[in-house]
């Protein structure tokens, strides 16, 4: 399972990193790095660094099981390039999702970032397109809400949280690469959003 192989990967990489500063320096998100030194792999190295245990586990519990889902049913519309569509989008909705981060701190020395969830948002967002009427459960609350639903409510989250800036959280990428997630799919396969539509509307 390409899935699989992404999270050992991701989880391989942020372990070195958790004991090599330099290491982890190197990769993080820094776009006054990639304006100053042209250094534009960063865009890529940040998904694979994490900023802690919890960050890293978080992100890919979310994509273990969202990602399984989306990966066969990438497998189910798209063919023998399924696969690697779905490979695409991850590191595709990664570099996106940072890009209006970029532009706003590509002046500011300070500001740097790391972590999968930019990238994960996107496979979430897939799996809510693939898959509308699956329950999404959240900790604390009991009943499972569902994923047309959760969607709408965590785009707003993210842009609300975003505009507020009062943690440390890239709101901002979680946003940009939930619309990737639900964008890039239909882009490839346009009729993918009447058969969200139909779930939705035959529930």
């Amino acid at each position: 399972m390409i899935t699989i192989l992404i999270i050992v990967s991701i989880v391989l990489v942020s372990i070195i990193a958790f004991n090599n500063r330099e290491f982890y320096i190197k990769g993080w998100f820094s776009p006054y790095d990639i304006r100053r030194f042209k250094q534009h792999y960063r865009f890529v190295t940040h998904l694979f660094l994490h900023a802690s245990w919890e960050h890293l586990i978080f992100n890919m519990l979310t994509l273990y099981f969202f990602g399984m889902n989306v990966e066969q049913g990438f497998v189910f519309y798209f063919g023998k390039w399924g696969k690697m569509i779905y490979v695409l989008e991850f590191i595709l909705a990664g570099i996106l999702a940072t890009v209006p981060s970029y532009f706003k701190h590509r002046n500011n020395t300070s500001y740097v970032a790391v972590g999968a969830s930019g990238a994960v948002a996107s496979i979430l967002f897939t799996a809510i397109l693939l898959d509308p009427t699956n329950k999404i459960y959240i900790m604390f609350i009991p009943i499972g809400i569902p994923a047309y639903i959760f969607g709408p409510l965590y785009l707003i989250y993210s842009a609300y949280m975003s505009k507020k800036n009062v943690d440390r959280i890239a709101h901002d990428v979680h946003f940009w690469g939930s619309i990737v997630g639900f964008v890039f799919p239909l882009i490839i396969k346009p009729n993918l959003f009447s058969i969200f539509v139909d779930l939705i509307t035959a529930n």
